[in-house]
Order: structure tokens, then sequence, then C-alpha cells
């Protein structure tokens, strides 16, 4: 034998050496009290978390299916967006222009070209998706870059649309 087989056989042989010398009243406690950790052990290892799992799984299913649902909405307006063609780039514009117009002091736009840049003020937060949702569907405008940060009463930085024919 090795030297660590015959360390773990002395050590049980030590173990049962003491359990015979403890009354049977005592061994019968052992015995419950190492039962219960067992059952504590399996429930802590085992049950306890696939319990766990299947009383969360539909909640979270449930948030799974709402997220498929607005990635499938939103995949058909990217095609319906698709399929529609560019607008001139006065109309496009004029479009921004407009747009831009109902965020008041809070945005300025510079049109470069293709691309437009609006540079925001302590601007809203539902006024910019509102400007978003409009420029996207009355300029058929796509944001490609944006740079914002938190400002005292809104938010501040610029948002890049570009304008026409997809690339």
């Amino acid at each position: 034998m090795s030297g660590g087989a015959a360390a773990a056989a002395e050590a049980r042989a030590a173990v049962r050496a003491r359990w015979q010398a403890l009354a049977p009243r005592e061994r019968s406690a052992l015995a419950l009290a190492a039962a219960v950790v067992g059952l504590y052990a399996t429930w802590a290892l085992a049950v306890q978390p696939a319990w766990r799992t299947l009383r969360d799984a539909p909640a979270a299913q449930a948030a799974l299916d709402r997220d498929l649902a607005a990635m499938q909405r939103l995949a058909a307006e990217a095609e319906t967006l698709k399929g529609i063609a560019p607008l001139p780039a006065g109309q496009a514009g004029a479009a921004l222009q407009s747009a831009t117009s109902r965020l008041g002091s809070a945005g300025r736009l510079v049109i470069q070209g293709d691309r437009a840049v609006l540079t925001l003020t302590d601007a809203d937060p539902d006024a910019l998706r509102a400007w978003l949702a409009e420029v996207r569907s009355g300029a058929r405008a796509r944001p490609v870059e944006a740079s914002l940060q938190p400002s005292a009463a809104g938010l501040g930085g610029t948002v890049v649309v570009t304008v026409g024919a997809a690339p």
C-alpha cells in the first residue's frame, strides 16, 4: 500500500473505533445530525437551484418573447424602409430643417453633402427621440453616429445622420 492509502486506512480505523466507543444514543444523535446536514446539502445544491429555475422560467420566457417581438417589428420596419426610394437632397434637407425647428434653441443642424450634424444643448430626451423618428420617416435619414452626454437640463452632444441611398 502506498503512504496515502495507508494513512486513509488508519484514519478510517480510528473513526470506526471512535464510533464503536460511542453510546447507542450518541450514535443515533450523530446519525440524525448527519442526515439533516445531508438533506440540507441536497436541498441547497440540487433541489433549490432547479426549483428557482422552474419558478423564474415563465417570466424569463415572457421577457424573451417581448424582446423577440420588438426585434421582429424593427426588422419588418427596416425591410419596409429599405424598399422606399431616397428623397431628393432638397426635400430631405427641408424635412431635416423642419424637424430641427421643433427642437427650438436646443438643436442646431448643419448639412454637409449627404450627412447632417445635429448639435444638441440641453435637449429633452423625448424631443430627441421624436426628432430621430421624424427624420427617419420624413427625410429618410439614418443615424450613423451619436455622441451624447447628460447635461444640466437634458442631453448635450452631436448626432450625425446620413440621407440618400444606402451604401
